[in-house]
């Protein structure tokens, strides 16, 4: 029974990974079977690499789509010179992982009190919102119902069926969903029940590597802001134990087997952090489950076929409840820290909240770019330039006290 109970939880994290794992190969051009061994393999190189700590799943990364498309372009549409980028930008997670196990954790963690942490957090979930609500938008009648499912079971289920309330909030909107027409069956049908992935070997071209590897810097502050958000749902101090040192390593390794194997480059997923804090189930083993899942996709084609077919404003509907969460815990996090509401710190934090948010809005509406540019192709902005920023600050003006409290 506990087994059981263990594989529909996993069953919930493996459907909130799904779509943004699979969309990522579909705008690229990388083989979505192949992403998904990688995303699966990936997660279990991470657990192996951080002692089986930290519950977090991987799937594809949205920071590398801009540059993965350059070198398409630059190479007329011979995505192996991608990968030899995607391999090198792994190796230089990897490299930084061990100079940051040098210079030692506990001086990174002087960089991250909770009036830079939280409001970063908050920005994580507030940047994914709008995604969520395009998907939602497609059917908002069966975006609320999706959701609302999945709110009532969370605010009234108790026990096990309280955990459940991601799953359930699906099955009823894939439901409405076939009532109303909306669902492409053909999907199931056409799949075939076993076939290989595409797998490629990488190429290796300067130019490629040139564009693709710098990436690494932009999406560094989203990694620690990831597993601190994840540490705060957990309730632990994933930066200290097992260290940045080895989630950096994780992540490196797993990004280097995507690319070797041909599939985009890995990151952890918000959407299974928000899982996290919706049931309360922190076991890690859940998220390996799900990555064994994630790999058996990758070769059965009729539950992949499945999987796909599930209505984008289903997905839009439980995302919404998904990032949301992640928001919350940004605001629990300067709350449960107490942290001192001086002018200081609000400065701090209302710099990391309008630079974090503001900064896409800003070049859209008044073509001003608000970021440091590392390459031609390659910008540190949003979430990565505001923590910077609010790291910056929180030093000059927080230098007698780090924390602030």
């Amino acid at each position: 029974m506990a087994m059981i109970k263990k594989m529909v939880l996993a069953l919930q994290h493996l459907i909130a990974m799904f779509g943004a794992t699979v969309l990522v190969p579909i705008l690229t051009g990388f083989d979505t079977s192949v992403a998904l061994v990688a995303a699966g393999v990936g997660t279990l190189t991470f657990h192996m690499v951080t002692k089986k700590k930290v519950p977090v799943f991987l799937g594809s990364s949205f920071a590398f789509i801009p540059v993965i498309l350059t070198v398409k372009e630059m190479y007329h549409g011979d995505l192996t010179y991608a990968q030899g980028g995607i391999i090198i930008a792994g190796l230089i997670y990897v490299m930084m992982s061990f100079v940051i196990g040098k210079v030692g954790v506990e001086k990174i963690e002087q960089f991250l009190p909770p009036q830079v942490v939280g409001p970063m957090i908050i920005v994580i979930g507030l940047n994914l919102i709008p995604t969520a609500y395009g998907m939602a938008k497609n059917n908002l009648l069966v975006a609320v119902i999706t959701l609302s499912v999945a709110l009532m079971i969370t605010f009234t289920g108790k026990g096990f069926s309280k955990q459940l309330s991601i799953l359930a909030g699906v099955i009823v909107g894939y439901l409405v969903s076939l009532k109303l027409g909306i669902v492409d069956v053909d999907l199931i049908k056409n799949a075939p029940i076993v076939s290989v992935p595409h797998f490629t070997l990488p190429k290796f071209d300067i130019g490629a590597i040139a564009i693709i590897a710098p990436v690494v810097v932009a999406v560094f502050m989203e990694h620690v802001g990831d597993i601190t958000t994840n540490g705060q749902v957990v309730g632990e101090n994933f930066i200290e134990d097992p260290g940045l040192n080895r989630t950096l390593l994780g992540d490196g390794l797993a990004t280097l087997f995507a690319g070797l194997i041909g599939g985009p480059a890995n990151t952890t997923y918000g959407e299974n952090t928000g899982v996290l804090a919706i049931t309360k189930n922190y076991d890690p083993s859940i998220l390996r489950m799900a990555a064994v899942f994630a790999i058996c996709l990758g070769f059965i084609s009729k539950i992949g076929g499945f999987l796909k077919s599930i209505p984008v404003p289903v997905m839009g509907g439980i995302s919404l409840m998904l990032f949301s969460m992640i928001s919350l815990i940004g605001v629990q996090t300067i709350k449960n820290n107490k942290v001192n509401f001086n002018i200081k710190n609000i400065f701090i934090m209302v710099s990391i909240l309008v630079l974090g948010l503001g900064a896409s809005y800003i070049e859209k509406q008044f073509g001003i770019s608000i970021g440091i540019s590392v390459t031609d192709t390659v910008t540190i902005s949003g979430l990565s330039f505001a923590a910077i920023v609010g790291v910056v600050l929180n030093r000059i003006l927080n230098r007698k006290n780090d924390h602030a409290f």
